[in-house]
């Protein structure tokens, strides 16, 4: 779960073994298709949100003594 988001508060019926154990592994296939299919995509998107991309490189260069510092 992402920190940002608070849980769901939500009200899920009473469901027979069965039938939780089918959703449980339709869901699971479902998200591995998805990956599957998308997987390059998500990659990429992490690849372009993680802390090393966003940072900016003139941030950090480093300056002259003679230089002001600000």
């Amino acid at each position: 779960m992402r920190p940002d988001c608070a849980p769901a508060d939500l009200s899920l019926p009473t469901l027979a073994d069965e039938a939780v154990v089918e959703i449980h592994t339709f869901l699971n296939d479902f998200v591995l298709l998805f990956e599957a299919h998308y997987g390059g995509q998500l990659h990429r998107y992490y690849q372009d949100h993680s802390p090393e991309n966003l940072v900016q490189p003139d941030l950090f260069r480093s300056h002259t003594p003679d230089e002001p510092p600000f």
